[in-house]
């Protein structure tokens, strides 16, 4: 291994900040059809938002129960990311004025929220402070403004005043055993970071020892022992409230803060933990599409999601998952995590986005259609429309990495990203032919050549088959980590080309189908006119799972990808018209029911019909 990919990996594995080391992105735009979503909810979504009716809950405290004062905190992360990737003046004035309204609503002992002070701590009263101090620390690191994080230290300072008043420890307050209050550990550790204040350090330390004690979520000692998120506590009796232990959500969140903990205090135990959860929702919750849960918890969904349920994939739960997942990847350089996060974006997240881009959808089944989500709270918006932002905003960012001297492509999309390393000025430009094939070409250059290493994920998708090409030439790079490392060495300019097999696929699940093409999750709709989307089908394939599948000559006006799929479709065989296989068509699941038109239908898993002449009856 050459001493640059040594040294790229090590950083990773010891969890080295990203933010600590990594240069600035000097400029960095998507393109394609990711591009245009992300352009269209910055857009349409961000910039159209009403700030002033967000921030007015803060004038007044007369709340006691509901979470009001999570909206503009999670509106301004989601707008500051945006204006990161996509600078504009007009959307940076938009945040410095909603910044501005929020800390003028500052009390005079450093609270910042809408409860009353006979319910101070209650329910969401905690959850809504780490907003708040999310959204006005990471205000902070864009403008410099000495206000913001001034602020944050009187909201922390208050908070932990109001604990020791109350001699209560932080899990024994808020919902869900604590997770929901125990998540502002994330802006303690942040606000140490930026601070240099020990007592918030020390303040991280505590949360985490009340997340700890017996009878708390426990989110350490029961992720080591590798308990499954699904059978931490039993089912509660009342499902919104204290007992219920199992709130996705709430629960990812505090583990984003315990890797941020890690980093600081040099503990391994916190990032081994969250890296144990993770596997274990990837394998027993996360779906064909990428998220998971229902009614916002965990449930063993991995292996239910062909039966139809109430309110599954909420958008904050793709997305936490999302932040999980570019967290794991920061500090552990594993492209697992890269693999994940892509599949993620693709299905779960493109399919909240309403297809003009104005709005993001509550839920997102596999089956049926996609609606508005309620007014929560008495306002005119939901946590969804409030939080979805950050996932689109997310893509630009885990796209490409710069760690050290090496720069991470983790995303096949038509991109262009320009960095500084030291007095290195690096240019990376992808021209990706996805989904049609594999390909991709690659443009590198640099001011100074001799230092920077690419690493480019090999995708999981690809089934260890690919190909790469450098200037032309075939090249067996080094691999590590599902990484392949090519060092241009003195190289000015190198352009590279990739290969990745990808394959038209089935999955099957509980006698069930669904169509895969690379990381990509198809769905039929009723938009097509194609017949009975809800029918029983065999989708045909070769020995190996292989579907003859062909893009559509003709696609639909709502669908970025049109496939055409061989099936033959019910149960009458008697009729030849029937029996014999023909194209059917399928859209992807970002674009599936993305009218959200309830007279229309989509449908991702499949029922496969029997055969009894080929499948003996034992087996069943």
């Amino acid at each position: 291994m050459n001493k640059n990919l040594t040294t790229a990996v090590a950083m990773l594995i010891c969890a080295t900040s990203i933010s600590a080391s990594a240069p600035a992105v000097k400029s960095s735009k998507i393109g394609g059809h990711v591009g245009d979503r992300i352009d269209a909810c910055i857009e349409k979504r961000v910039k159209a938002q009403n700030t002033d009716i967000l921030v007015e809950p803060f004038r007044h405290n007369t709340e006691g129960t509901r979470w009001q004062t999570e909206f503009i905190g999670k509106w301004m992360l989601g707008a500051i990311a945006s204006y990161r990737y996509q600078p504009d003046q007009q959307l940076l004035d938009k945040i410095t004025d909603a910044a501005k309204q929020l800390m003028g609503t500052q009390q005079a002992d450093g609270y910042i929220g809408n409860y009353t002070l006979e319910d101070r701590l209650q329910q969401w009263d905690v959850w809504g402070r780490k907003y708040t101090s999310l959204s006005l620390l990471d205000y902070y690191r864009l403008t410099g403004d000495k206000n913001a994080l001034a602020a944050v230290e009187r909201v922390v300072d208050d908070l932990i005043d109001d604990l020791d008043s109350a001699k209560k420890e932080i899990s024994a307050t808020g919902n869900y055993r604590g997770m929901a209050s125990c998540s502002i550990l994330e802006p303690t550790v942040y606000l140490y970071r930026l601070s240099g204040k020990e007592k918030y350090l020390d303040f991280a330390k505590k949360i985490v020892a009340s997340i700890e004690r017996e009878g708390n979520s426990q989110l350490v000692t029961k992720a080591i022992a590798d308990v499954p998120v699904a059978h931490r506590f039993d089912f509660p009796t009342h499902w919104w409230s204290y007992e219920n232990g199992h709130k996705a959500y709430e629960m990812m969140s505090c583990y984003v803060g315990l890797i941020e903990l890690g980093k600081e205090t040099g503990e391994p135990l916190y990032l081994e933990a969250a890296r144990r959860v993770a596997d274990n929702i990837i394998r027993n919750e996360i779906n064909i599409a990428g998220s998971g849960a229902a009614f916002e918890c965990w449930g063993d969904w991995h292996m239910r999601q062909t039966t139809p349920a109430y309110h599954t994939m909420e958008t904050c739960v793709t997305f936490t998952w999302m932040q999980l997942l570019s967290k794991l990847w920061e500090n552990t350089g594993d492209a697992r995590y890269a693999d994940e996060f892509e599949r993620t974006m693709y299905n779960a997240l493109m399919g909240s986005l309403r297809a003009d881009g104005g709005e993001i959808s509550k839920y997102s089944p596999l089956e049926g259609h996609r609606v508005r989500g309620e007014e929560q709270c008495g306002m005119p918006i939901n946590c969804c429309n409030a939080n979805g932002p950050r996932g689109f905003a997310l893509i630009p960012d885990m796209a490409t990495r710069a760690v050290a001297d090496t720069i991470f492509v983790n995303l096949y999309l038509p991109q262009q990203a320009d960095y500084t390393i030291g007095k290195n000025k690096v240019s990376i430009s992808i021209d990706s032919d996805f989904p049609k094939s594999g390909t991709n070409k690659i443009s590198f250059s640099q001011s100074k050549p001799g230092k920077t290493v690419l690493a480019l994920r090999i995708p999981a998708w690809a089934m260890g088959k690919y190909q790469f090409k450098a200037d032309g030439n075939d090249i067996s790079p080094e691999v590590a980590r599902g990484y392949a490392y090519i060092n241009p060495g003195k190289a000015k300019s190198l352009t590279i080309d990739t290969d990745f097999a990808l394959d038209t696929r089935v999955e099957e699940l509980n006698g069930m189908q669904a169509v895969v093409r690379g990381p990509i999750v198809f769905a039929r709709d009723s938009r097509y006119a194609d017949g009975f989307v809800d029918e029983c089908c065999r989708i045909q394939t070769d020995a190996n799972g292989v579907v003859d599948s062909r893009f559509a000559s003709d696609p639909a006006d709502f669908a970025w990808i049109t496939l055409e799929v061989p099936a033959v479709l019910g149960t009458d065989l008697e009729d030849p018209a029937n029996s014999a296989p023909r194209y059917v068509r399928f859209c992807d699941f970002g674009s599936a029911g993305n009218d959200w038109d309830k007279s229309g239908r989509y449908r991702v898993w499949l029922v496969k019909p029997i055969h009894a002449m080929s499948e003996p009856y034992h087996k069943y």
